[in-house]
């Protein structure tokens, strides 16, 4: 069974996210007063074949472990989700 997956990669805490700050100092400039804590990240979609919603989450976990993400300075988290 098919099933739809999307994996969010962000920087750990404490690691320095130069592209999330850049955001954050242009947005008053483009009359986005007020946003502030902004962190850049990659989101990735898949379609996962596995017998259920468990084992597409296991098998698309362990793939952002080992090669969407870099463990050591970012979280990956995978979730089920419905496409539209």
């Amino acid at each position: 069974m098919n099933h739809f997956v999307i994996v969010d990669v962000t920087l750990r805490d404490g690691i320095a996210d130069p592209e999330g700050s850049t955001i954050e100092r242009a947005l008053p400039a483009l009359g986005f007063a007020g946003v502030t804590n902004v962190h850049a990240g990659k989101s990735f979609r898949l379609d996962v074949d596995a017998p259920n919603e468990a084992a597409a989450l296991e098998k698309a976990t362990a793939l952002a472990e080992r090669l969407l993400s870099n463990p050591v300075i970012e979280n990956a988290t995978a979730r089920i989700a419905t496409r539209g």
